[in-house]
């Protein structure tokens, strides 16, 4: 049986094109993948289509519509995901309008499908007192409790994303005697993040204790598990939730129950912003593509101050309307004002 249409294009669209043009990381190109890969169980499951028989031509925009109200309705998937699994099929489409310009009417037609609205999701972040506190918890006498410091330490000062932390080689924190540290995101772009100087003490220790200081070490992950193997974000979430678990066994009240590391990166910049540090600096140190991304630190800056004000303003408000405006128009009362 000869491949069909669909199977074709997909096929180099996740192996070739995602990797190779667009320079997209393995996980994006992961994500994209399950999007078609619920894609194609739609198809089976609900539109009775084998995955060997599913052509472009049968997939339209009532398709595509019928999938993603199957993801909402039958899977049970948040609005944010239904976004996500969209934003994919819109990528596969705008790459297939270039491949297949005589289809762009129908590619089109999908391409038109809006995401949906959802209500934005609170950005949660420490204060510099949490994150003091969970700094204490490690036990500084073990090797685990020491990897553990350096790893939040270096996530929280850098405002780095999981997954970059997890891909940290030795050779990316040498630079200028380990006081800048290269971290690569999306899109496979790189950004170098100075550290100050508490942090690149604790860097060094860390590189001479754990042997890494040798130029035969430099291409070795900086963290990894106790199976020697690279750092999940699971793993890295577990982490950071055990510590914050010990926290709050003290302190209840200081860390939010729902804490991740992205946590950590949202608290940096809200840190970075109330020290002064100007939101185009903040865009270039978290990896950002546009200020406006780093905007919303800027929103809960102005938000946390406003309440500040509200405490420790000393005016009262009167409750009572000015006459006027007990009037039916301020026309009258001007009238009868003298």
């Amino acid at each position: 049986m000869n491949p069909t249409d669909f199977a074709y294009y997909l096929t180099n669209f996740l192996s070739k094109y995602l990797p190779g043009i667009e320079g997209c990381s393995v996980n994006t190109i992961s994500a994209y993948r399950d999007a078609f890969k619920l894609l194609l169980l739609f198809a089976r499951d609900k539109e009775s289509i084998k995955e060997q028989k599913l052509k472009l031509s049968l997939i339209d925009k009532d398709f595509i519509l019928r999938f993603l109200l199957w993801i909402e309705n039958e899977r049970g998937c948040a609005v944010i995901t239904r976004n996500l699994r969209l934003a994919a099929i819109h990528s596969f489409y705008l790459y297939l309008q270039r491949e297949m310009p005589e289809n762009m009417y129908q590619f089109q037609e999908i391409l038109s499908i809006p995401f949906k609205k959802h209500p934005q999701k609170t950005v949660n972040f420490l204060s510099t007192e949490a994150i003091k506190a969970l700094l204490l918890k490690p036990d500084i006498n073990t090797e685990s409790g020491r990897k553990h410091l350096v790893l939040l330490s270096l996530m929280y000062a850098t405002g780095s994303r999981v997954q970059e932390i997890a891909d940290l080689r030795v050779v990316d924190v040498m630079y200028n005697d380990s006081s800048l540290v290269k971290l690569t995101g999306k899109g496979s772009k790189s950004r170098f993040v100075p550290l100050e100087a508490p942090v690149v003490k604790l860097l060094c220790q860390y590189l001479k204790d754990f042997s890494l200081m040798e130029s035969s070490k430099r291409m070795e992950l900086l963290f990894t598990n106790h199976s020697q193997k690279k750092l999940t974000r699971q793993g890295i979430t577990h982490i950071l939730k055990k510590y914050a678990d010990m926290v709050r066994e003290k302190q209840p009240g200081l860390i939010p129950k729902t804490v991740s590391p992205h946590c950590l990166r949202h608290s940096r910049a809200v840190h970075w912003l109330q020290a002064g540090v100007d939101l185009i600096y903040i865009r270039d140190l978290l990896g950002h593509v546009s200020v406006q991304t780093s905007e919303i630190y800027a929103r809960i800056d102005g938000e946390m101050k406003r309440k500040a004000l509200e405490k420790a303003s000393s005016y009262a408000f009167a409750g009572d309307i000015p006459s006027w405006q007990k009037n039916k128009s301020l026309m009258a009362w001007l009238k009868e004002l003298y």
